[in-house]
């Protein structure tokens, strides 16, 4: 097989609309070993992305030594990208991971047993509920536990605590995909299947670098674009990306709006829709409601209007609705360049308004894929495990509550519904101010990925809250912990999760954790025993004991509702393939695209939410959203452009944005252990365009001081191709890695200028719209370290004054096998 460091998507293998995507098997094992040296192949899927592509884990003497896609899986065709190749297994051997449980003795960390540490959790719990009741208690997660466990988590604190504070990082990279289904259909859940791919005449990536975020489907899409009759591709970013050179390419569009301002540039591309009679009136009379309001809305926004907003090319604007209005099938994806940046989900619903405009909806190559940037999120807004209900239930439904507690005979009363869920950016006030003064924390890292990181640190900091941190590392957020719990990893515990298009696999156990490492499943339900949750009839609240029980009864609480799983079993997801919910009776192998019938999830009784306004956030009554009678037909919803909450200035005259490279996995404590991973990009950079470095006097590895009015970093300069005005940084890099003395001083923590600042409907917060200024600290003399190959590579034409940056458009290559991965980094993000 290729170096999939040096050839990200790796072998081209191309097909023709309407075809299906030929397989190809890629592999890695771990050096020295032979695929005859295998004992046993485990199924599994890859959980470095929010794709989830089928794999198998490769077992010898009871350790994980490699991994192979599977090639009868419907969403990956046998693929596996570079982080999953050489990232996703080599990690569980560390010597650095944690095997026994940590309690605070005399301010430092030190090593205890588990009945020790569980015993001060449940002794500061107990002891705040008769202090001050559930409000006390807060949860924060990710989005990489398994179902079974987001699903006995949402029992414990919605049914046993009765706390509204539980929310996961999932709130930081999608939340806006819930909150834009739910605006406009009704629920969350995904309309669109990633082999739209096959079957649509054009493709639109809304804030999606594909090409480093979700490697396996942006190969799909390179296979289709270099066919016969590919699809065109229009591309939204304000970077110059892969998928940016495809949209050029294939004669579509490259779009590079001023950070800030893609509603502007959404109600542009509506109008034109309108303008031209590209919409399906008769569709959208009989499907949908609001059309009269979103043409009124749009109207201001001519394409000379956008240009001057969003500063790029008028005729550019015109050519891409263009491609949208006269496609007959177009695929859209949406990604944290909405999600994490101003006006996300009036944004994001704009894709959605658009796609119904064209009645490109619930049939082959006319999708949407609000996409997910974890593997396991959708399960999250499943299950309960954050902001939402379990099944997808309305909380300002007393039917849905009512039924949620019958399903677990507890008192309605207990199930907190009297105000919306607390959301992570306010669970993180309230422990500052020392209303939540319990925090359980497991397999993420906010003190590396949430904004403004230095304020987070010194929450963690205090001892006004006392917090639990349940992970495979010991990272940057478990250092300040008052309690940590050792975590099985991916391979080592048993569960489901489902990935962007609804797909669920099981993941089996293929080895034992190490030491005393416990199941997250299994530690809810220790802290669970330990605290005595019962139900109104005196039994225990949480009645499962293994994964498979669990599951069971998840698929109960699913009966019904949108995400409905009671078709599924264990032994169905044994199968050569995922499987797609709603799965039941009506559709026993699964449902491949939603809304094929153009009826959606918006009747009262069946809603998830009652809807917003997306300019302001305030809320619909459940009266008002009656009297517009939507029954069953879609929402057109619109608002107005607004400017960022921070601008550029004197001061601060340039736009700053986070981001991803395609080598690591949010805080690369797994990514990070691997080491042909980590030499393709082993340190912090910012990008800067030519002409921006040129005017500050900056080259090619130069170390600079990135400043904004919250904080600062110092690292290496990459002369790229981001647009003029914007420097763009990865959030990867924390501090675990790096020497002691250093530790103290997250000098290339991209999050340290970041705003606590959030959407008004998804309050996912806002990573990409700050303002920073750069200057020179002293000259570099070698290139940055980013990677040469990706959307990260130099410039063609460097600033005068030379600098290395041209020697680096040479991608690197790594000989180091994967298997010299020395220890194993976090699931955490």
């Amino acid at each position: 097989m290729v170096d999939r460091i040096v050839d990200v998507w790796g072998t081209r293998t191309p097909y023709e609309r309407g075809t299906g995507w030929p397989t190809r098997v890629d592999q890695h094992l771990a050096e020295g070993v032979r695929e005859d040296d295998v004992e046993r192949w485990v199924p599994s899927a890859c959980v470095l992305c929010s794709n989830g592509c089928g794999c198998d884990i490769a077992v010898k003497n009871g350790v994980m030594v490699g991994v192979r896609g599977r090639a009868t899986d419907a969403v990956n065709h046998g693929r596996l990208g570079p982080k999953g190749l050489y990232g996703s297994w080599g990690w569980a051997n560390s010597p650095e991971r944690l095997t026994r449980p940590l309690v605070r003795e005399n301010g430092r960390l030190v090593e205890s047993d588990w009945e020790t540490a569980m015993g001060r959790v449940v002794e500061v719990s107990r002891r705040l509920l008769a202090e001050k009741g559930p409000l006390s208690h807060g949860f924060y997660t990710s989005g990489q536990l398994f179902l079974e466990e987001y699903y006995t988590l949402g029992v414990i604190g919605k049914g046993g605590l009765g706390t509204p504070h539980m929310d996961g990082n999932t709130r930081l990279c999608t939340a806006t995909s819930a909150a834009a289904f739910k605006e406009s259909f009704g629920t969350d859940g995904q309309p669109g299947t990633y082999s739209d791919i096959e079957h649509c005449d054009a493709i639109f990536l809304f804030g999606h670098n594909m090409a480093e975020t979700q490697t396996v489907l942006w190969a799909r899409i390179l296979d289709r674009t270099r066919a016969q009759d590919p699809p065109k591709v229009v591309c939204v970013d304000p970077r110059r990306t892969e998928v940016a050179e495809e949209a050029v390419r294939t004669g579509g569009v490259h779009l590079a709006p001023r950070v800030g301002t893609n509603l502007a540039l959404m109600n542009g591309l509506t109008r034109e829709l309108f303008a031209h009679g590209w919409v399906d009136d008769q569709w959208v009379e009989h499907h949908t409601l609001g059309a009269d309001n979103l043409r009124e809305t749009v109207e201001p926004y001519t394409p000379q209007e956008v240009a001057r907003v969003c500063e790029v090319d008028a005729e550019d604007v015109r050519r891409a609705a263009r491609i949208f209005g006269e496609s007959r099938r177009v695929l859209s994806t949406v990604l944290q360049g909405f999600y994490q940046s101003h006006q996300a989900t009036a944004a994001s619903v704009a894709v959605n308004n658009m796609h119904l405009l064209r009645a490109m909806i619930g049939r082959p190559g006319a999708g949407v894929l609000q996409m997910n940037g974890q593997p396991t999120a959708q399960n999250t807004r499943e299950c309960g495990a954050d902001g939402d209900l379990p099944g997808f239930r309305n909380w300002d439904n007393l039917d849905h509550v009512r039924d949620l507690a019958a399903l677990w005979n507890v008192d309605e009363l207990t199930i907190p519904h009297w105000a919306p869920p607390t959301h992570a950016m306010q669970i993180f006030r309230y422990a500052e101010q020392g209303s939540i003064g319990w925090l359980w924390i497991s397999a993420t890292n906010p003190a590396v990925s949430m904004p403004e990181s230095a304020r987070i640190r010194k929450i963690l900091q205090s001892r006004k809250c006392f917090t639990i941190v349940q992970d495979l590392f010991l990272t940057e957020t478990a250092e300040f912990a008052d309690v940590v719990l050792p975590a099985a990893g991916w391979g080592e515990k048993t569960g489901c999760f489902t990935n962007a298009d609804r797909t669920v696999h099981l993941s089996q156990k293929a080895v034992e954790p190490p030491g005393e490492a416990r199941s997250d499943l299994d530690i809810f339900l220790m802290y669970a025993d330990a605290m005595g949750f019962t139900d109104q009839d005196g039994a225990p609240l949480v009645k499962w004991r293994s994964p498979q029980e669990a599951f069971d009864a998840w698929r109960e609480c699913s009966r019904g509702r949108p995400c409905d799983y009671t078709g599924l079993s264990y032994e169905k997801l044994s199968g050569p393939s995922g499987i797609p919910w709603p799965c039941n009776e009506d559709a026993p192998e699964g449902t491949e695209r939603l809304y094929t019938d153009s009826v959606f999830n918006t009747a009262p009784d069946q809603c998830e939410t009652y809807g917003h306004d997306l300019l302001t956030g305030g809320t619909v009554s459940p009266g008002q959203y009656r009297a517009l009678a939507p029954g069953g037909r879609a929402f057109l919803k619109g608002a107005a452009y607004e400017p960022p909450h921070e601008d550029t200035n004197d001061d601060y005259p340039l736009l700053y944005s986070t981001g991803r490279t395609v080598y690591h996995f949010h805080t690369r404590t797994k990514t990070a252990r691997s080491p042909k991973l980590n030499r393709a990009a082993p340190d912090a950079w910012v990008e800067l365009s030519p002409s921006d470095a040129t005017r500050l006097g900056i080259d090619e590895g130069d170390l600079v001081r990135v400043e904004s009015p919250r904080g600062a970093i110092e690292v290496q300069a990459r002369i790229g191709h981001v647009r003029p005005g914007t420097v763009f940084a990865p959030f990867h890099y924390g501090t675990w890695d790096l020497d002691e003395p250093t530790r103290a001083h997250p000098s290339r923590q991209a999050n340290e200028l970041t705003m606590t600042v959030w959407d008004p409907v998804s309050k996912q917060p806002y990573f990409k719209t700050a303002a920073c200024r750069v200057h020179k600290i002293t000259a570099g003399g070698r290139p940055a370290p980013a990677p040469a190959n990706t959307a990260s590579a130099t410039a063609r034409t460097r600033p005068p004054g030379g600098g290395g940056g041209a020697d680096a458009v040479t991608p690197r290559r790594e000989d180091a096998d994967a298997s010299e991965c020395p220890s194993n980094p976090s699931r955490s993000v």
